[in-house]
């Protein structure tokens, strides 16, 4: 394990081989590859992490929403080192000890009825293989799902993608549509209260369902709470009226819990927040935070039944891997020990939301802040009376300056943050002190004067 963070060492030679290996040989995801410049990280400990130039950062996006118990947890660490030492790999056919305990205590944390769980590499082939199921239990093709969403960059996960991410990949998948989810602050339906939010979007689901033609749909997939594309979180019976519309027409409702499960917002799974019971659920992320590739679909006793005698069709290589569900299993126990789940609520009520509130009356720039737990969004505004965005929708280059310097400012102050479009999220890891949030915050309240230069 790294020393700790008070202990940092400026180690350039190294910082320079990193960044020469990178840029030379290393192709990364959703960029234009000779305008980056990634930064080399030397290690990290809990809520921080470091660069060999011994600049430390608290780290306020838990990487990308899947660091739930931070970095190089000890019990998370130990797991795997135990589990390789015995055996580090068997192939999905056969049984295993640690992969079947993951997927029992991931099934007593589910809803009622759930009992089974199909093992995948993360969130994009868990999404991938609960429409496959969908679409083998009913015998329909068509699948919904909101604009404002992100479900993943695999085939029909990014066609089922509503965000500008999918654009470039299209044609996709021929047998999906997208619908408007919820926005209160940004109403589709031009509401002027949460409740009339929840009807109206509603009323639209159900006229795309009849329009779409019902008897063609296998499924809806829904974020609980949208993630990257607004930390959305759904009005009062949204869900449940869902639910509802799922049940009158006889289609499959596929909870996406991929960057809300496991204790973002102080549930296991979010929608346990609203009441409301889905047919499948697809996770990854906080399920061992990361430290292992591991995602995954519990399935519905009605559903998995389908497949008592009928083959299911899909499998991986690294289904189940014994390394990453030995985290799992290591995640479960620290939950239960260290009380995540009444954390998380107490650390969201208590610190995050009052403070937020706070910041967004003293600031300009902001339009509203929202969420749950430690999962939150700071929504940057131009102008509070018109809404007009900081910067425009999926702006780059220039256009999105003014929250590329905030972002800046953030990190000069030792934070680093989650930006997305017009927004700032506060997705930290689970396991922060409270000194350590209260200290971010303050770092993006000042950040935030930044931003109140281009407010009106």
């Amino acid at each position: 394990m790294t020393d700790t963070l008070t202990s940092t060492a400026v180690d350039l030679s190294a910082d320079a081989a990193v960044r020469a290996d990178d840029r030379g040989h290393v192709f990364h995801s959703w960029s234009a590859q000779a305008l980056i410049d990634p930064l080399p990280i030397a290690g990290g400990e809990g809520a921080t992490f470091w660069d060999y130039a011994g600049n430390s950062y608290l780290d306020f996006s838990s990487q990308l929403v899947n660091l739930n118990l931070g970095h190089q947890h000890p019990d998370l660490v130990e797991a795997i080192q135990r589990q390789a030492g015995r055996l580090a790999t068997i192939q999905p056919a056969m049984a295993n000890d640690v992969r079947g305990e993951l997927a029992r205590r991931i099934s007593e944390v589910s809803p009622d009825g759930f009992s089974k769980v199909f093992f995948t590499n993360g969130g994009a082939d868990a999404n991938e293989n609960a429409v496959r199921m969908a679409r083998a239990y009913t015998g329909r093709r068509k699948v919904l799902s909101m604009y404002r969403s992100y479900h993943g960059s695999t085939s029909t996960a990014i066609t089922l993608t509503g965000d500008p991410r999918r654009w470039a990949n299209e044609p996709g998948d021929g047998s999906v549509a997208h619908f408007f989810g919820p926005y209160p602050y940004r109403s589709p339906f031009h509401s002027t209260s949460p409740e009339q939010e929840t009807a109206r979007a509603l009323e639209h689901l159900e006229q795309t369902i009849v329009l779409e033609g019902a008897s063609t749909i296998a499924a809806i997939i829904i974020e609980s709470i949208v993630g990257t594309n607004g930390v959305l979180v759904p009005p009062s019976g949204y869900l449940a009226g869902v639910r509802e519309l799922c049940d009158r027409y006889g289609i499959v409702y596929i909870a996406d819990e991929v960057m809300v499960g496991f204790g973002r917002v102080g549930e296991w799974f979010a929608f346990q927040a609203f009441d409301v019971v889905p047919d499948l659920i697809t996770f990854a992320k906080g399920v061992n935070s990361g430290y292992v590739p591991l995602g995954g679909v519990v399935i519905s006793d009605r559903i998995a039944a389908h497949f008592d005698t009928v083959p299911f069709p899909g499998g991986l290589t690294y289904s189940g891997h014994p390394l990453a569900c030995a985290a799992g299993v290591a995640t479960f126990e620290v939950f239960e020990r260290d009380g995540i789940l009444e954390r998380v609520r107490d650390l969201g009520t208590r610190v995050v939301e009052p403070r937020l509130r706070e910041i967004a009356r003293r600031h300009r720039s902001v339009g509203e802040v929202r969420g749950m737990g430690l999962f939150w969004a700071i929504e940057l505004v131009r102008d509070r009376t018109t809404r007009e965005p900081l910067v425009p929708f999926n702006a780059s280059g220039a256009a999105a300056a003014p929250v590329a310097a905030v972002a800046a400012a953030c990190k000069k102050a030792g934070v680093w943050p989650f930006t997305h479009f017009n927004r700032l999220h506060v997705a930290p890891p689970l396991v922060i002190s409270e000194e350590e949030l209260v200290r971010g915050l303050d770092a993006i309240d000042n950040a935030l004067h930044v931003a109140d230069e281009h407010a009106s």
